[in-house]
Parts: structure tokens; C-alpha cells; sequence
């Protein structure tokens, strides 16, 4: 079960500017460090702890070492992952330069196993008062959406701003797969 917590915060900007409005976000836990992560894959594995590790840093090596070569990477029960970037456009092909590029950018692409197991899982919501009183908890019993950076479509949750990776007008180029518009 995810855990969300909708906080409710006085709006200083936008529409409702001067109201108290419930905002939610993801109940954060701590990262679990790589040394516990190993320790329970080579439990579910039957293998080493030792091999464990050493088959973990191989695997991020390969990764790592393909993905800057320009490939996308295979993550195994995951999905894949390779590198982007946002750059500028220019009309002009003597204007291209490095300097157009704003960013470098790590794209995840989640395999449909792992969007199904996300769209599944139980989200409990609980609500906070301005004063940091419980008021309420929900829990979710709808079919859950799972927003897709691959595919954007004007249907999807997000609705407005996701699409093509642009921040302003045409000046930036998204280029490396799929952006929500609002980086």
C-alpha cells in the first residue's frame, strides 16, 4: 500500500491565491542502502551474499557503460533506461553548438508488469488540518492510472502540460523520449 498524505497549506499564488486548499504528496521512507538491498536479493536468490554483490556491480558497470554509449539498457524486472537531453532549436545550422543543451537527462521507461503491480497497489490517503491534525483517512478502491512519459496523450491524468518537453514556446528540443512538460 502506497501511503499519501494531503496537507492542507494556504495557496500564496495562482487561482486560489489566499485559500486553504488540501495538497498531496507521497509519504516519503527512508532509502534502503545498497548493503540491505543485496542481503535480501541473495536470500530470494539462493546465492551469496558475496556473489550477490559482485553480480550488483557488474550490472551497473554494463549499464552504466552502455547507456553512455548511446544505448537503451535493459533493467531486468524494471524496464529500460537511457540518457536524453534539452537543448535549444536554432533555424541556422552554423548555430549549432554544445552550449544550446540545457540539460542531460536519465529516462526510465517501466516495463508493463511494474505499471500494472503501480496500478494495482492500494493508495491510503491521509489528511492533515492546517495545525497538523488528522481529520481523515481514504483509502483507494478505484482502478489506478499510471501515467506514461513514453505515450503522453491529452487523456491521461496530467492532463494539461504533458506532451512534447517543451518549457517555453519552441525554443527547447526534448530529445531522448518522453518528458511530462513540466521540468
Amino acid at each position: 500500500m502506497l501511503k499519501v498524505k494531503a496537507i492542507e497549506k494556504l495557496q500564496k499564488i495562482g487561482k486560489y491565491e489566499g485559500t486553504h486548499r488540501y495538497v498531496m504528496q507521497p509519504e516519503l521512507y527512508t532509502t534502503l542502502n545498497q548493503q540491505k538491498v543485496i542481503k535480501e536479493a541473495a536470500l530470494r536468490s539462493g546465492v551469496s551474499r558475496g556473489v550477490m554483490q559482485a553480480c550488483w556491480d557488474a550490472a551497473g558497470e554494463v549499464i552504466k557503460a552502455w547507456a553512455t554509449e548511446g544505448h537503451s539498457v535493459a533493467i531486468p524486472g524494471l524496464g529500460s533506461m537511457r540518457f536524453g537531453l534539452r537543448a535549444k532549436s536554432v533555424a541556422d545550422v552554423n548555430e549549432v553548438k554544445t552550449s544550446l543543451i540545457k540539460s542531460r537527462r536519465i529516462i526510465f521507461t517501466p516495463d508493463v508488469e511494474l505499471k500494472d503491480e503501480l496500478a494495482d497497489t492500494a493508495i491510503q490517503i491521509t489528511c492533515y488540518d492546517r495545525n497538523g491534525n488528522e481529520v481523515k483517512r481514504v483509502t483507494s478502491t478505484d482502478p489506478g492510472v499510471v501515467e506514461d512519459n513514453e505515450d503522453p496523450s491529452p487523456n491521461s491524468p496530467e492532463g494539461e502540460g504533458s506532451g512534447n518537453g517543451n518549457d517555453n514556446g519552441n525554443d527547447n528540443v526534448n530529445t531522448g523520449g518522453g518528458s511530462d512538460g513540466d521540468e
